[in-house]
């Protein structure tokens, strides 16, 4: 995130001595993306980042993955999950392909210390709240948010242990950065005037934080040769990670909530790139929100039939009453999955209904991937099927 911030104590000059005032140095970290070339911030630690005293195999969860094919839409109900786990280790994949794992948990305990050294994460908080405590210092966040989390973070999630209340996540996990879109940035990295959001509606950490303790273990998800690549190790820490006394840069977590999105609108249906919120690697991520809608008097404000030529599209359905999937069984919690090859659009009957309609109260997530997607073990075990046979009103033949 290219927006400077200062939090704690920071040398004037970077790169050199910086000591506490006892006379003790301060460790300066470099934290970079793309090999010195992007993005960085410098953090200042009490003790040595790279002391460790153990490394182990952690086993990561079931991250195996199934071809969509035959080819067809799936619908996935993710209420269907149970409750259980913590926001890491809990995590189930849904989808998944090279670039992005799209994962999900109810939550109802604090994670381990974890880092993903793999790519940055984008966690979508449907429901609950609570903290996000990192080596940048602590975040708070709320039904809603997007919480981004830049690869290499040392952090754990603090769901709020309230009347039983649980944190549901929907985790968007990278193989690159997150970021906003570019058509949104200036040449020096300002969000412009045309953009649905601004550097006010972003929030990262203001204060360190800082914690004591010797043997610490942290969760690494790195590159390997295990499923989609990827596999875990177990690095104890000497002292505490979170030992920052001070960072500067523009590299950090940050939330951005869904409700400071403000909507793109038009005399007619506009396409899915005014929704978007974020871009990486090899795929997007948008936020359909409540909006007025189009304002020709014939126009039809639910989408036109489309052939997803370059995309596999993953609707997540998370507030309102979509309109346009009336119908189908598609409610809060469903994921659509309409992939690349097949032509998809409303139910026959929202077509006709939503004529005349000046607004539309939904709320969805929506991630369009440019490699195919495959399903993982929880997407296949929450699938209704009968969703593929919604548009003709009758399913295959015997």
């Amino acid at each position: 995130m290219a927006y400077y911030r200062s939090v704690g104590d920071v040398p004037r000059t970077r790169h050199t001595a910086f000591r506490d005032p006892e006379g003790r140095l301060r460790h300066e970290e470099l934290m970079g993306e793309e090999g010195f070339s992007s993005d960085s911030s410098l953090l200042y630690h009490r003790g040595v980042p790279s002391a460790i005293v153990d490394s182990q195999v952690w086993e990561l969860p079931d991250l195996t993955t199934t071809p969509n094919h035959p080819l067809k839409p799936r619908h996935l109900r993710l209420h269907d999950q149970p409750v259980g786990g913590d926001p890491v280790t809990g995590r189930r994949q849904v989808l998944g392909n090279a670039d992005v794992r799209i994962q999900y948990v109810v939550s109802d305990a604090p994670s381990p210390w974890y880092r993903n050294a793999v790519g940055d994460e984008c966690v979508y908080v449907e429901d609950g709240s609570g903290t996000l405590e990192t080596v940048f210092g602590r975040l708070s966040y709320r039904t809603g948010d997007f919480v981004v989390v830049p690869r290499a973070t040392t952090h754990r999630w603090v769901p709020s242990d309230v009347d039983g209340e649980v944190s549901r996540l929907y985790a968007i996990e990278s193989t690159s950065h997150v970021a906003p879109p570019k058509r949104y940035l200036s040449r020096y990295g300002q969000l412009l005037e045309h953009a649905p959001y601004c550097e006010r509606d972003l929030h990262g950490p203001t204060e360190p934080l800082l914690l004591e303790g010797e043997d610490v273990e942290v969760l690494v998800k790195h590159r390997g040769n295990g499923p989609g690549g990827l596999v875990g190790t177990r690095l104890t820490y000497a002292t505490h990670p979170l030992d920052v006394v001070g960072w500067d840069g523009c590299l950090y977590p940050y939330t951005f909530n869904v409700e400071d999105f403000m909507p793109i609108t038009g005399k007619v249906h506009q396409p899915p790139p005014v929704h978007q919120v974020f871009e990486a690697g090899g795929y997007v991520i948008c936020a359909f929100c409540p909006r007025k809608v189009d304002y020709h008097p014939q126009s039809i404000p639910v989408p036109y039939y489309h052939s997803n030529v370059d995309s596999d599209e993953v609707m997540f359905y998370v507030g309102g009453d979509y309109e346009a999937r009336k119908g189908s069984g598609i409610g809060l919690g469903s994921i659509s999955l309409h992939p690349g090859g097949h032509a998809h659009g409303p139910q026959p009957s929202a077509i006709e209904a939503s004529i005349g309609v000046d607004h539309f109260d939904e709320l969805a997530v929506m991630v369009d991937t440019f490699r195919p997607l495959e399903l993982g073990e929880a997407g296949a075990a929450v699938e209704d099927p009968a969703y593929a046979w919604t548009w003709a009103g009758r399913g295959p033949t015997a």
